[in-house]
């Protein structure tokens, strides 16, 4: 197949990764092209991080509302308009889609609109074009993903709460991560009666102890109803138009909203195959540590490898590969050790290194010492509502080396 245009480098993806790596590149020297078929920005800008917060610090003037007799104010909460913030929300959103266009633009990258799949010469066909590159880099990102179940569909994602035109009366989320947390607190500190569904008894079971049971107390504490060691079996649409939820525990019925939090799948069905780059069992491209993938001259990074699914690591490993491919510099490559995770939860968490049970497991007992203290924050001394914050130290190693654990407002 002949190609149609060629490019020193073609990134597919415009997400946070792809676009920090295309301009990098161009600023190197290289003709570099860009495919996306959506929104400039990926998950993160559009609907990940960005609006996230947004919502988050519309909850938080919710909850800070109630604190401010306590400080000498006499403020009412009189009513909360979820559109305002919603249509304030898009726009700003559609404000950063339009800065990245203008952006790939000024550093000379060209956008091209629409799907990428590869061929079997190793070319990539977008709109009915045939593109190719000597560096290829792939950057699609992933999607929330929709259990199998009966009536699934009458559920949405996390994408749809970004759709949402009001705030639902009554949600339920199902889902012990990140995600759900976050979107569980911002619901009910906005007003929604929200239950939580897990599978087991704490929410964020892969992080510290000290976060699990931190968050998963406080969620109760505002209100979050926890449904503990629980499946949903199906959902059913009512006469009235609201849901039910069947579960291994009971019925939940009249519910507004379920949103689905189960976790996230690559975006990687672009024909890998025809070009022998490899994937694990759920999708994820396989790359060494140079992001480097099965196929020569082909490179992924960002959440379609399934690793520290984080806007921060995929820009920067992005513009470490563009430094090695472009910019003569052989050693360059993202690590992956000691990065730093924030949870938006009520209250919000930070956190970096090994968690106790991992320092325990790779250090041993006698390798490890662990400092901890919960107290009420400076804030929080002159107001009826308590938020405790608590810290964790693991110090492990002959060297001692420091893991932080923050629950704190």
């Amino acid at each position: 197949m002949i190609a149609q245009k060629c490019f020193d480098f073609l990134v597919i993806g415009g997400g946070s990764g792809g676009l920090a790596s295309a301009r990098a590149a161009a600023a190197l020297g290289a003709k570099v092209g860009l495919v996306e078929r959506g929104r400039l920005g990926g998950t993160c800008v559009n609907v990940g991080c960005v609006p996230k917060k947004i919502m988050f610090n519309t909850a938080l003037h919710a909850e800070m509302i109630h604190d401010h007799k306590d400080y000498g104010f006499d403020v009412d909460a009189k009513k909360f308009s979820w559109p305002v913030i919603k249509q304030r929300r898009d726009a700003y959103v559609k404000r950063l889609n339009g800065i990245y266009a203008d952006n790939l633009e000024k550093s000379h990258v060209e956008h091209i609109d629409g799907n990428a799949t590869f061929t079997n010469d190793r070319c990539v066909t977008v709109a009915g074009k045939t593109l190719s590159a000597k560096h290829i880099l792939i950057a699609t990102g992933g999607y929330p993903v929709v259990p199998n179940i009966p009536g699934a569909e009458h559920g949405i994602t996390s994408d749809g709460f970004f759709e949402l035109d009001d705030i639902p009366t009554k949600s339920v989320v199902v889902g012990a991560g990140y995600i759900a947390v976050e979107l569980a607190g911002i619901l009910q500190s906005l007003g929604s009666d929200v239950s939580l569904v897990i599978r087991f008894d704490k929410v964020l079971r892969k992080f510290d102890s000290l976060i699990s049971t931190s968050v998963t107390n406080e969620l109760e504490k505002i209100g979050v109803k926890i449904c503990r060691q629980t499946q949903v079996i199906s959902v059913a649409n009512q006469a009235d138009g609201r849901l039910t939820l069947d579960t291994t525990k009971s019925m939940l019925k009249d519910i507004n909203s379920i949103i689905w939090a189960v976790g996230r799948l690559p975006l990687s069905q672009i024909g890998l195959e025809k070009v022998n780059v490899e994937t694990d069992s759920k999708g994820h491209i396989k790359v060494d540590e140079y992001q480097n993938t099965s196929a020569e001259n082909i490179y992924a990074l960002g959440d379609v490898c399934g690793k520290a699914l984080l806007t921060p690591v995929a820009i920067a490993a992005g513009r470490k590969l563009a430094l090695r491919v472009f910019g003569n510099e052989a050693d360059a490559k993202m690590d992956y050790n000691l990065i730093p995770t924030v949870i938006f939860s009520h209250p919000p968490v930070g956190t970096i290194g090994l968690s106790e049970e991992e320092a325990l497991k790779h250090y041993g007992k006698e390798s490890v010492k662990v400092f901890s203290s919960t107290f009420v924050p400076l804030y929080h001394a002159v107001t009826e509502r308590k938020v405790k914050t608590s810290m964790k130290l693991v110090c492990a190693g002959s060297q001692e080396k420091v893991y932080i654990f923050l629950v704190s407002w």
